[in-house]
Order: structure tokens, then C-alpha cells, then sequence
């Protein structure tokens, strides 16, 4: 696989979780291993990353998950409505909500955290913790893809991060969450390159 196939085809997988194969311990390993290459601020490696495969401790979590999906539902009725007839919605709706019915399912849940807490900082110290965790996280997810296996990136469960730290054992007042990562072996290879829009539309020049 090339540098070039492997950004354009790792995909947010969830239908195609394979949630019968276990992965073993060593494969998490060389994915974290090549993770931690990544750039972070001053190279401080301000992360540390929970990785779950006991499947009492993954059906807790699913319950946080599933009850931070529906509560985010309730607080948020006055958004625009999405078109559920829109093909992509459709199948976008149908991926969730399976990842929903599974997600306690999955070999492996992976939930990594930096340093530092986030609420109301100001925006540079968002800037720099962010971009100081999401790329070990894409790097991670691309050593996965490398070796067959997939991830999606979620967030619904940060509406109840602090169950989520209690029950993993994150201490809440000192580390901000970035996401849950379900990771499994994927049912086929055979990713694509999802649709995306023109550059002409995104892209400025010199000025806005």
C-alpha cells in the first residue's frame, strides 16, 4: 500500500467491523509504537491512551456511549433537521446506528487523552493540545488500515467524559479525552476514496 492509497482509503469504518476476530495485543502495539512518532508541541508526548479489550469493562462503555448519543438527541431538538432521504444521509444514519447496537461488540475500545483540561481555555491552548493528540490518533488509525484492521473517529460519548473517566480510571481534572476508537480487524480491504469537494470551492489564494 502506498503513502498515497493509504490516506485516501482509511475510511471511519463501522458496518465492516469484523466483531468475531480478536486482535492481538502485538498488532495494537506496532500501531501505538508508530503513533508516537508522531509531531506533538515541544515533544512533550502529553498523551496517554487507554486501550480496552475486557468485555465487561467495553459494555459499560458502550452504555455511556449509546446514553451520551441520546441525551445529545433531547438537548438538541432545535437543530436544522437532516434530510433522511438523501442517500448519503441515509447510509451515513444506517452506519451509526449500527456502530450504536455494537459498539460493546468490538474487539477493542481505544480512548486516548492529553494533558491538560480544555474547558473554556483560550483558543492557542486549544490549538496546541489539540495538534498535540490528533495526529498520533491519524497515525494510529493509518497503521491500522496499514494492517488490515479499522477505526472510526467518535466524540459522542465527551457529553459524559467524566463517567467515562471514572469508569477507565482517567483522572478527569487533569486530562481532556479526545475520542473513543472502536478498532477491529475490517470485513474486506477494499476501501475507496470517499467523495469530497471540489478544491476550487476550499481553496484561497495569497487572501480569502
Amino acid at each position: 500500500m502506498t503513502v498515497d492509497e493509504a490516506l485516501t482509503t482509511t475510511r471511519a469504518v463501522r458496518k465492516r467491523l469484523d466483531l468475531t476476530r480478536p486482535v492481538p495485543h502485538d498488532v495494537l502495539l506496532e500501531c501505538l509504537q508508530l503513533a508516537f512518532q508522531a509531531p506533538n508541541g515541544s515533544n512533550r508526548q502529553l498523551w496517554q491512551w487507554v486501550v480496552v479489550d475486557d468485555a465487561a469493562t467495553r459494555a459499560q462503555m458502550a452504555a455511556i456511549y449509546n446514553g451520551a448519543l441520546e441525551d445529545y438527541a433531547k438537548q438538541h431538538t432545535n437543530l436544522p433537521p437532516i434530510d433522511r432521504t438523501d442517500p448519503a444521509n441515509q447510509r451515513m444514519f444506517e452506519s451509526v446506528d449500527h456502530l450504536k447496537e455494537h459498539l460493546h461488540e468490538v474487539p477493542v475500545l481505544v480512548v486516548p487523552a492529553i494533558r491538560g483540561r480544555l474547558d473554556g481555555a483560550p483558543i492557542t491552548q486549544q490549538a496546541h493540545l489539540w495538534g498535540s493528540v490528533l495526529p498520533a490518533v491519524w497515525s494510529f488509525m493509518l497503521a491500522l488500515r496499514a494492517r488490515g484492521l479499522g477505526s472510526c473517529w467518535t466524540t459522542a460519548h465527551l457529553q459524559h467524559e467524566e463517567k467515562m473517566a471514572d469508569l477507565l480510571g482517567i483522572p478527569y481534572a487533569e486530562y481532556t479525552q479526545a475520542g473513543l476508537f472502536p478498532v477491529a480487524y475490517t470485513i474486506g480491504t477494499d476501501f475507496k476514496p470517499g467523495p469530497r469537494a471540489h478544491l476550487d470551492d476550499h481553496i484561497h489564494w495569497n487572501a480569502w
